[in-house]
């Protein structure tokens, strides 16, 4: 009896690891939200880094969070290192690309608590009065995303996160 019970197991244990297999080879999450402000305001929130503390969802998670700041003070070449604690690890990020009030590329790298290496991506669109302004990022699925994704998504990871950074950008670029 013992010995089909482990059986049972190891196939199950192989079945699930060869359907990771099947799972996409890249990821994306998107949010998106409609802001009473106009694009030329909240370009400079996204394209400078020095603005980022004032609106990032990890910020309130590790206060003591050690920043630098290299590169360009803002723009292509800008770049912005952290290490935290567990909740918001370390890692780097560098514009990459803009276009004035229209979209800021991010080259996003992760050192901890696990290593990946995406890009993040902020578009504007006016209409009006109103900018809404997206933040997507995307990148690869090695294998061990593959089957971590089996259980959770990476959309459910960081879609909330996301969520929240954009409703702080959005107080922030709404201020009079």
């Amino acid at each position: 009896m013992i010995k089909k019970i482990a059986i049972g197991v190891v196939a199950a244990i192989a079945l699930l690891l060869v359907f990771a297999l099947t799972r996409p080879d890249t990821f994306r999450v998107e949010r998106s939200i409609a802001v009473q402000a106009p694009a030329a305001k909240l370009f400079p929130l996204l394209n400078d880094f020095h603005h980022f503390p004032s609106w990032s969802p990890w910020q309130k998670l590790d206060p003591a969070m050690q920043v630098t700041h290299s590169g360009a003070p803002a723009g292509p070449g800008a770049v912005y290192v952290w290490k935290g604690n567990g909740d918001v690890g370390s890692g780097r990020m560098e514009v990459l690309k803009q276009v004035p009030d229209t979209s800021v590329t991010v080259k996003l790298d992760f050192l901890e608590p696990f290593e990946g290496h995406n890009t993040s991506e902020y578009t504007l669109k006016t209409a009006g009065s109103t900018t809404t302004v997206t933040w997507a990022m995307y990148g690869p699925s090695p294998y061990i995303s593959k089957l971590m994704g089996i259980f959770v998504s990476m959309d459910s990871m960081i879609g909330k996160d996301f969520e929240q950074g954009l409703a702080n950008l959005k107080a922030v670029a709404e201020k009079p």
